[in-house]
């Protein structure tokens, strides 16, 4: 720590003058300088403050108050305050969560701040008690009594999970908790429109809600940061949200809390809103996490509340399997007969088929050798935007690119064995006999192409944003075609397809159908069945035995400044250091003090370095 910055010029005061602590807004410096507050200013901890360092002006926070500099240290003067900042618990969370996830304290308050200049007297926050009953909103839930029985079990454990099938109207549990808790109900939600949509709700229904994920930056968006450090009865947000003002927190509610995905932050640090309640001081908060489908690492979060076998069975839509193990993938089609007829009938359809491009797998029509790269052996595909056996080849690993022909024998045929969206869209449209709007991550939500039609073929970004993130297409509709099997970790965020919108739910008259070679997969089976404990039960024991998260604990290490991070780590007690494999090393440890206590203990070198600790993909 630095107590002050030296400076060529003293700043004399006579008496005592007040001295606070800041931290630079500064990313590449996690120390704290002390300065001098300037007569007649007033000053709190958590203020967002201008300081002079190092011959350029920049921002930072107040994280210490009142503080005694070294003798002999001539301190500045503070340039100026801003305005308020983070709550002062959340500065003690801020550097627990540096700890947590390996990161720096300013990533973390600058989520923590309010996006513009927020002037109010602390102290002065009026939450007042529970929502007065007479509302349109009462009526709903008398006729939702599973919910505030659900919600009355859950407060009686603290720490629960609450299990909602996926076609369950996550609203009037949101609702029955303003209602009942004293004090401040924080709803995280897997995305800024649902958390959107669901703080409107609340408004319309009489609530005092400040909806802090906002996409718009300015004074809006900082009128709802002073809304929730006020008077707001419940504050909902997306997963920034967890960073929101609540002095007086009552109940945290996490919705969908199985999407990681959305709850995780993915760039560094890779934060995860559900671990900050094991965080100082907002440990004795209560919480509930509503889910679709649960996976094995939330078994650690809290007590299983479920809402009966009937209820959550019913709020499942129709799962139905295609097995496609007797198929030839080098000569039977993409698409069963079953989901022909699904496409051709009424509804709406979204068939999920996580492969970009053209064709991810090629074989030489000749001597059906796999096409692959001739730089790192990987096997390469045809981009979007070219005509199969026309267009160059690209590897997804190496970047490089060659004309199409056979390294083997010198063929310039080739059968696409894995088709990619844009190959599947041409050969859907011809099935169909309508057009087919193609979705990617690159999509624009205002596409009018995807707006107007009825069969949508993408990545999971058919689930989401412009196909149905905005009401545009149901999530659960009338013929509704989903073939194919869940990516990423097995087990892990499978059921993120039946996610909540904010909006009307309770309906469960869609249809998933799922071509699949593995039909007895545990997620197929928990699926088809509506019982999600069938997968943790099943997940668990498997990732015991391999030593894989969450029974221990993991991170990565990556980027230029990977090799002097990793020698200067060594090879600590509790902690085994595996790698490099593609320039990533691998850290694990059987328990997170462990973890984090060994990546704490070691200076971070100069150049770019990515810790991720607890990786989305492990």
């Amino acid at each position: 720590m630095c107590q002050g910055e030296a400076v060529s010029a003293a700043v004399e005061s006579e008496g005592s003058p007040r001295v606070v602590r800041v931290l630079p807004d500064v990313a590449a410096i996690d120390k704290e300088f002390d300065y001098l507050v300037p007569d007649g200013t007033s000053v709190e901890l958590g203020d967002v403050v201008r300081i002079e360092l190092h011959g350029r002006r920049v921002g930072g926070w107040v994280v210490g108050v009142d503080v005694v500099p070294e003798p002999g240290v001539r301190l500045k003067l503070l340039a100026k305050v801003s305005g308020r900042g983070p709550e002062p618990e959340l500065l003690e969370l801020a550097g627990w969560a540096s700890w947590r996830w390996a990161g720096r304290r300013a990533s973390f308050l600058r989520t923590a701040a309010p996006p513009g200049v927020a002037r109010f007297a602390r102290g002065t926050a009026s939450i007042g008690g529970p929502r007065s009953a007479g509302s349109p909103a009462d009526a709903d839930l008398g006729r939702s009594l599973p919910h505030e029985d659900l919600l009355g079990r859950a407060r009686q454990v603290g720490r629960a999970v609450v299990r909602l099938g996926p076609g369950a109207d996550r609203y009037p549990l949101v609702l029955a908790a303003v209602r009942s808790v004293p004090g401040q109900v924080l709803v995280l939600c897997p995305s800024v429109d649902e958390a959107q949509q669901l703080g409107r709700r609340l408004r319309r229904d009489g609530v005092r809600t400040a909806i802090v994920a906002a996409d718009r930056p300015g004074s809006a968006a900082t009128g709802e940061w002073v809304h929730a450090a006020t008077t707001a009865q419940a504050v909902v947000g997306s997963r920034a949200g967890a960073w929101a003002p609540a002095p007086r927190l009552g109940l945290v509610l996490v919705l969908d809390e199985h999407d990681e995905a959305s709850h995780q932050q993915e760039q560094a640090p890779t934060w995860h809103e559900r671990r900050r309640r094991q965080a100082p001081r907002r440990a004795g908060v209560p919480m509930r996490a509503g889910l679709s489908l649960p996976q094995p690492r939330s078994a650690r979060v809290g007590e299983l509340v479920e809402a009966g076998r009937g209820t959550e069975r019913g709020a499942w839509p129709r799962v139905e399997v295609v097995d496609q193990r007797d198929l030839d993938p080098s000569l039977g089609p993409l698409f069963s007969p079953r989901l022909v007829d699904l496409v051709r009938g009424g509804g709406r359809v979204l068939c999920i088929l996580n492969r970009t491009g053209r064709a991810r797998l090629l074989s030489c029509t000749t001597c059906r050798t796999i096409a692959r790269c001739e730089v790192c052996d990987a096997a390469v595909g045809i981009e979007a935007g070219t005509e199969e056996g026309l267009g160059a080849l690209s590897c997804g690993r190496c970047g490089a690119t060659r004309p199409p022909v056979c390294l083997e024998c010198g063929g310039a045929g080739f059968k696409n064995l894995r088709l990619g969206v844009s190959c599947a869209r041409e050969e859907l449209e011809a099935l169909a006999g309508t057009a087919v709007g193609e979705v990617t991550a690159s999509t624009p939500d205002d596409d009018p192409a995807i707006l107007g039609a009825r069969v949508l073929v993408g990545t999971e970004r058919c689930c989401t944003g412009c196909a149905s993130g905005r009401g545009r297409l149901p999530r659960h509709g009338p013929g509704v075609a989903r073939p194919a099997l869940p990516g990423g970790r097995a087990g892990d965020g499978a059921g993120g397809e039946g996610r909540s919108d904010g909006g009307p739910r309770g309906r469960s008259d869609g249809r998933v159908l799922v071509q699949a070679r593995t039909p007895d997969h545990p997620v197929l089976v928990a699926a088809r069945r509506g019982d999600p404990a069938r997968l943790v039960a099943s997940e668990l024991p498997l990732r015991r035995a391999l030593g894989l998260p969450p029974t221990t604990a993991m991170a990565l290490v990556s980027g230029p400044a990977a090799p002097d991070h990793v020698a200067a780590l060594g090879h600590p007690l509790g902690v085994r250091v595996q790698g490099p494999l593609d320039g990533t090393w691998r850290l694990i440890a059987a328990d997170h003090p462990t973890l984090c206590d060994a990546l704490a203990s070691v200076e971070r070198p100069p150049g770019r370095l990515r810790i991720e600790v607890d990786p989305l993909r492990a």
